[in-house]
């Protein structure tokens, strides 16, 4: 293996390891939803879920694309040594971002609360939708200073923010919202408590990296915010609809409560569950983009083609080893998994893994998102515009006739023909070679272990088959890798992130 390669695949590794701690941290969002469930019941869950997603949407007029384009934008200014234009650039993007947040919490909150039961809106949505607009501004500035702080190529800061801010203090202010006698609305109230927490460390956190810097600087260039502008406009376009994309199913689903058979508040509420827990498979990117973002910016731009598919061949095997097991596992055990939000959650087992599937290839091909996004971003916006058009006419087709299991199907379908569209169009553009060579074990590996726990589940039906059939499987799994081993190139990464061990062991 030669010793560049593999010591850029350190650098990823490294990258990677931190932003798994951020990923990780980022699920323990699920003791909220978790309290929710216990404390309030499922049809309160739902009409937060709802509520959630809409405020989601919402936000992406909030952040107007900053929240990638500042990345690329500090990365490059900090490259050539000029601290004050990455300064400009955090401070135009605060600004605009900043008041169009809060126009649109206080706008949306009066508008929807007096104009949206004439609309025919359901009462409780009407209330619960409007309170959650108010969480924009903690929303808006969590996400544009985080990427404040991942342009400076500091990534840990996510952890601290979202993963550990944002999850305990939502949790905390529900406990508090819900002993002061708040019931309907304590999850909202939570929320807006929780966001504006998690927006607020961002915040310092992110100011400490941008002290003016002494020698070295030069001068701002005039055209710098307007280009900012420029470049973050497609992106926020296609950002947008890829979250109608990933929040157009529970909005869906919402909408048809009480218009279709078996869609009632209490489905909702345990469809909402199921994508808390299938939807955790999509963060498994954010272990994995942060870093490759700028890496294959720099070599796409540079035109080093074969050295970009050397990094996406490191990064796409290290995330099929992850998310090929968490989908058998969730198909094998999902309704168990269900079960901590209450016995009545089981039922949503099924939407989870279907959920779980669809997060699972949206991560692995945001990949290819990424590889457009350098030079081509409006090949992206088109790929999301066709994705979301299909998710919408497939929700209407497939709610009424098969409830919650056919909108879990409307997530998975358009990720479907988004991969699809950026398999055809990246070998196309950039004449890239698919590095399938490289994702050969992590298939193999799932493969082997899958038959082990397929048949525990099929041959019982006890109440613990379903997490022993799962267990099996994944010790099967861990025992597949051993007796395959490593991809070589893995272990060069290894001796280079650990040159000491690897010298005792003789590797």
């Amino acid at each position: 293996m030669d010793k560049d390669s593999s010591s850029h695949g350190a650098t990823l590794a490294r990258g990677a390891a931190i932003n798994t701690l951020a990923f990780l941290a980022s699920n323990l969002r699920g003791i909220f939803t978790f309290l929710v469930a216990r404390l309030l019941g499922s049809a309160v869950l739902g009409i937060f879920g709802l509520a959630w997603a809409a405020m989601d949407l919402v936000s992406k007029f909030c952040t107007l694309g900053f929240d990638y384009s500042a990345i690329a934008f500090i990365a490059q200014a900090e490259g050539a040594g000029d601290r004050e234009s990455s300064r400009r650039v955090r401070r135009a993007a605060l600004t605009v971002s900043c008041t169009s947040s809060v126009l649109l919490a206080v706008c949306g909150f009066f508008l929807l609360w007096i104009f949206g039961p004439a609309a025919g809106l359901r009462p409780e949505f009407v209330r619960a939708s409007a309170v959650m607009l108010l969480a924009l501004p903690g929303v808006t500035l969590y996400r544009v200073n985080t990427a404040f702080s991942r342009g400076m190529t500091v990534m840990q800061h996510d952890i601290y923010s979202r993963g550990l801010t944002e999850s305990f203090g939502t949790a905390a202010a529900l406990l508090v919202a819900f002993a002061l006698g708040a019931r309907q609305l304590a999850p909202e109230f939570a929320g807006i408590a929780g966001t504006l927490a998690s927006g607020l460390v961002a915040f310092f956190l992110a100011r400490r990296l941008f002290t003016a810097q002494g020698a070295g600087a030069v001068l701002p260039n005039d055209d710098l915010v307007p280009s900012l502008l420029r470049t973050s406009a497609p992106i926020a376009l296609y950002d947008l609809l890829n979250i109608g994309i990933m929040r157009i199913d529970l909005i869906m689903l919402g909408w048809f409560v009480g218009r279709a058979p078996g869609v009632t508040l209490q489905t909702l509420g345990i469809y909402a569950a199921a994508v808390e827990v299938g939807g955790g498979l999509r963060k498994v990117s954010q272990s994995f983009t942060p870093i490759f973002t700028p890496i294959v910016a720099r070599q796409v731009g540079g035109h080093q083609i074969r050295e970009a598919e050397a990094s996406y061949g490191y990064l796409a095997r290290w995330m099929l080893a992850i998310l090929l097991p968490a989908v058998v596992v969730l198909g094998l055990a999902g309704g168990a998994i269900m079960t901590i939000f209450g016995s009545t959650f089981y039922r949503g087992g099924i939407w989870a893994a279907v959920i779980g599937c669809g997060c699972a290839l949206n991560a692995f091909v945001s990949l290819g998102e990424t590889i457009l996004m350098v030079e081509r971003p409006k090949i992206n916006l088109m790929n999301s515009t066709i994705a979301f058009v299909a998710a919408v006419g497939l929700n209407l087709l497939l709610i009424p006739a098969y409830g919650a299991l056919g909108a879990a199907f409307g997530v998975l379908c358009p990720y479907v023909i988004k991969g699809l569209l950026r398999w055809i169009e990246i070998r196309y553009f950039y004449e890239w070679r698919w590095p399938w060579h490289a994702l050969f074990k992590p298939w193999i590996a799932a493969l082997i272990a899958l038959p082990c726990g397929v048949l525990l589940r099929w041959v019982s039906q006890a109440w613990w088959s379903d997490l022993a059939a799962a267990a099996l499987y994944l010790a099967g799994y861990f025992i597949a890798w051993r007796i395959i081993g490593l991809d070589p190139s893995d272990r060069a990464v290894l001796a280079q992130l650990f040159p000491k061990k690897s010298e005792r062991s003789g590797v």
